[in-house]
């Protein structure tokens, strides 16, 4: 038999009823999309459900689950609507303005294509997030 060649049993029993499932064929990490690792991850949130159980369930070993939800909460997993932090670069000291000025407060925001937005501290953020969506496009 050749070496790249695998065999896997899956054996289980459901409602009293034996199955199994052979695959074969040359023996490939599994690639899941983001949009999939964070569906399990939102089962696994529904009060009452188990890791162990929503794992079982998607054929994923329990630690993959556990390191999914770890990238999550780092920010290394996202699904692109959610909002995400993006680098900010400070070009070096700026002089003090007096409070009076009519730059104290004001935001400069500068995208990594170089398009730059500035904004007053009361911009309404729901605004803000509008148009930031819409430079990102």
């Amino acid at each position: 038999m050749p070496t790249d060649l695998t065999i896997a049993l899956k054996c289980g029993v459901t409602d009293g009823i034996g199955d199994l499932e052979i695959i074969t064929g040359i023996e490939r990490r599994r690639r899941w999309r983001d949009e999939d690792k964070l569906r399990i991850l939102a089962e696994i949130e529904q009060p009452g459900s188990k890791v162990s159980e929503v794992a079982r369930r998607h054929d994923v070993s329990r630690g993959l689950v556990w390191q999914w939800r770890r990238d999550l909460r780092e920010g290394r997993l996202h699904d692109g609507t959610s909002p995400h932090f993006l680098p900010l670069r400070v070009d070096g000291p700026r002089p003090e303005q007096p409070a009076s000025s009519p730059t104290v407060g004001r935001i400069e925001i500068t995208l990594p294509d170089g398009t730059s937005l500035r904004v007053d501290r009361d911009v309404d953020a729901a605004a803000l997030r509008r148009v930031l969506s819409a430079l990102r496009r």
